[in-house]
């Protein structure tokens, strides 16, 4: 059985490692084949037509090789290409969008696609390098709540996860990593009122389209953040997310 090709492939790099004194490893999120290992020969040389183009954050389009029989978990790159649209986000876009990456990497399973969330994570991306200030948190609880949803880590936003009584619009619950979502305690300030679960869990119904969830996560961006990260940390498993604890040591200096 000869190699299978694949070519123009929406991607983003996700990751790269050294593999040889010329050679690197690439961890590329695919539109239509999820997330996949490629190995890109001769990509160090400063001849190569790869350098320039291999680089996080980027859209790209990819063409690779995958072995006969396809049981290779890393693939051979023939070509890239860069699809353009924006520059690399700098400052604390750069390092929400590398933190975007570190949870792609630690969640998802090779192979195993979700163009939603591809999607969705494209346009985060273009509005991480629009230099928008203000949307940045927004847009990361935006997709910190796709990815979630998508990897069928998120309970349901419209009832208590143990009782599965519905949520009162007056009342304020929170979501924890062990209980899902619950009535909140008289002194957690890390909560959100049951309107605001159930907006935000009908913008997800709604085809996650982008505008909807934008509108829906910003009024509570703030409160939902803590919620957000502490559930992700608790299904990344240890050790904690380096590009979490870059942000909060650069916090602290």
């Amino acid at each position: 059985m000869p190699p299978r090709r694949f070519s123009n492939e929406p991607a983003f790099v996700l990751h790269r490692y050294d593999w040889s004194e010329s050679s690197l490893i690439l961890e590329v999120f695919t539109r239509n084949h999820g997330r996949t290992a490629l190995v890109a020969k001769g990509a160090k040389k400063p001849s190569s037509n790869f350098r320039p183009v291999l680089l996080p954050l980027q859209p790209l389009h990819l063409g690779w090789t995958q072995s006969a029989g396809g049981d290779a978990e890393i693939h051979t790159l023939k070509g890239a290409e860069w699809v353009g649209g924006h520059i690399m986000p700098t400052g604390d876009a750069l390092l929400a969008g590398l933190y975007m990456n570190e949870l792609l990497l630690r969640l998802l399973a090779r192979g195993d696609p979700h163009a939603l969330l591809f999607d969705h994570y494209a346009a985060v991306v273009r509005v991480l390098a629009s230099e928008h200030g203000e949307a940045l948190e927004p847009v990361l609880r935006l997709f910190e709540l796709v990815l979630l949803r998508e990897v069928g880590l998120l309970p349901a936003l419209d009832l208590q996860t143990l009782t599965q009584h519905a949520l009162d619009p007056a009342a304020r619950y929170t979501l924890v990593a062990e209980g899902g979502l619950r009535a909140a305690g008289s002194d957690e300030r890390a909560s959100l009122r049951g309107a605001q679960w159930l907006l935000l869990a009908q913008a997800l119904q709604e085809g996650a389209a982008l505008t909807a969830l934008l509108r829906a996560c910003a009024p509570v961006a703030f409160e939902l953040k803590p919620q957000l990260r502490a559930l992700l940390q608790y299904h990344c498993g240890s050790p904690r997310l380096r590009t979490r604890q870059f942000m909060m040591d650069v916090q602290a200096l």
